[in-house]
């Protein structure tokens, strides 16, 4: 078994598992091993490990696909460095309006069950957060799900160097007037039916939801873009 001190919190669960990523030298692009693995590696429960796998996610340090594995993300931090200072935030929502809602629609013909339950259960996360920064963190896991449930792998990657992007571009012109989303927050229901329709397997229907969404989230940060 990997030696690692007690874990009592994610927080341990996150440096236990950075430390065996580390240790095993794994360089970009290889794949971890299972889950199950890792459970009996790290000695953590699968509720800790999928906590610290969502966490390295959203760093970017990772990246996840159905019925494949777990990867370690490409290292390309400088020139995301250099794109985050380029871009600005009016310019990555239109970014976005350009790739999202196709990710949408791909995944409404080609998701399987698993990613369906996936999306369906990022949802359900999202509007269960405590803060703006816990909702962003789980909005983001929502859109990747969606992206993830095209089943190419190709899509997934451009997704994903989409929003290691976005995560470092400067949003210091949104202000929030709470400390976490509304019960009736508009994403909430925007997301419901963009999952509705891929559900449904309705391609234009969910090209259409996530082309809407997106508006609907530029509008209220930035005025129409």
């Amino acid at each position: 078994m990997f030696a690692r001190p007690e874990t009592t919190d994610r927080e341990d669960a996150l440096a236990t598992l950075k430390a065996f990523i580390a240790a095993g030298q794994y360089n970009p692009g290889d794949r971890l091993p299972p889950e199950r693995d890792l459970i009996v590696s790290l000695g953590m429960t699968r509720t800790r490990l999928r906590q610290a796998l969502e966490a390295l996610e959203y760093e970017g340090r990772i990246w996840r696909h159905v019925g494949k594995g777990t990867f370690l993300a490409v290292n390309g931090a400088d020139r995301l460095a250099d794109l985050s200072r380029k871009v600005t935030p009016v310019q990555m929502m239109r970014a976005r309006l350009s790739l999202e809602p196709a990710l949408a629609q791909e995944a409404a013909i080609n998701a399987s069950g698993e990613a369906l339950t996936t999306i369906r259960r990022s949802q359900a996360r999202a509007e269960l957060a405590a803060s703006w920064e816990e909702y962003e963190a789980r909005d983001d896991l929502f859109h990747r799900a969606v992206a993830e449930a095209t089943g190419n792998v190709l899509l997934l990657s451009l997704f994903d160097r989409l929003n290691q992007v976005r995560r470092a571009v400067a949003w210091s012109t949104v202000v929030r007037d709470s400390e976490r989303p509304s019960p009736n927050h508009p994403s909430f229901a925007e997301h419901d039916r963009i999952a509705s329709a891929i559900e449904l397997r309705h391609p234009t229907s969910a090209f259409s939801a996530m082309r809407d969404h997106l508006g609907s989230v530029s509008a209220r940060l930035f005025g129409e873009v």
